[in-house]
């Protein structure tokens, strides 16, 4: 195993405010450095092929996270159980033990931890059987660094999810396997972006969100100068959700983004 971290002392004028404002999302980089200032963010990275795991972790530590690195699959399972880590990147063709069965065995100690898959296998069948496993995101060889930090800032913003298939907020129910949704026992039907973007906001009920946050999450990429798309989905939302009950449950915050009232959340 190595760790990786950044030297702290670049950290402490590392942004200055003309960089701050060159950011396309002055809310989205405000969270993000609260986050990283609040914790040192800790992620494990298994990874066997040397060249991938040094510039990957380098990148990383570069962006001042603290990596783990193993380079077979039974140590990273090893380590993924025994520590807590923020984030787990996961290679599948591993040495020792497969990268889909560590994510399995992972996820029966740990449904929350973030995982991104890491691999030169980009088949329909193996990126469906492990997002059925338990994976968060995927990303296929060869990759550009700059997707791939992308792609981690995203999952960690996000934070842990719950895995339970029903997720309820008052009396708004969604069914992560069937993908129906219920409220006050009616069946509302969404379209796929419609139900994604619900789905989302579901998962991080009382959490403000911004247009920024969203895009990067339902639409997996970035839409520059046109997150009002955001606006478009939630009007269509509020819709089949908020319109024909007395609660509203998609609420706006000005200048920031939208947020799903917590309620009763179960």
């Amino acid at each position: 195993m190595r760790r990786l971290a950044l030297n702290p002392s670049r950290g402490k004028n590392y942004y200055n405010s003309e960089q701050v404002f060159m950011w396309s999302s002055v809310t989205v980089w405000h969270e993000w450095h609260y986050t990283c200032r609040r914790k040192a963010m800790r992620l494990l990275l298994v990874e066997d092929e040397k060249k991938v795991s040094s510039f990957v972790a380098q990148g990383l530590a570069e962006e001042r996270f603290a990596v783990d690195v193993a380079v077979d699959g039974q140590s990273g399972l090893d380590l993924a159980t025994t520590y807590h880590y923020d984030l787990v990147i996961l290679d599948l063709m591993l040495p020792k033990l497969d990268g889909s069965e560590v994510l399995r065995r992972i996820r029966t100690q740990n449904a929350q931890v973030p995982v991104l898959i890491l691999t030169a296998r980009d088949t329909v069948a193996d990126k469906v059987g492990n997002f059925e496993a338990g994976a968060d995101d995927y990303l296929t060889k060869p990759f550009a660094f700059a997707e791939l930090l992308v792609r981690v800032k995203a999952l960690l913003r996000r934070g842990p999810v719950s895995r339970s298939s029903v997720v309820r907020v008052g009396d708004l129910e969604l069914d992560r396997l069937s993908q129906q949704v219920r409220r006050s026992g009616k069946r509302i039907d969404l379209t796929s972006k419609e139900y994604s973007l619900l789905e989302y906001l579901i998962s991080n009920a009382g959490r403000v969100l911004s247009r920024t946050m969203i895009v990067e999450h339902v639409w997996d990429q970035s839409f520059n100068g046109v997150t009002n798309i955001v606006d478009v989905y939630v009007r269509h939302l509020r819709v089949k959700v908020d319109d024909p009950f007395e609660q509203k449950l998609i609420r706006t915050v000005r200048g920031v983004g939208y947020t799903l009232i917590q309620g009763t959340q179960q």
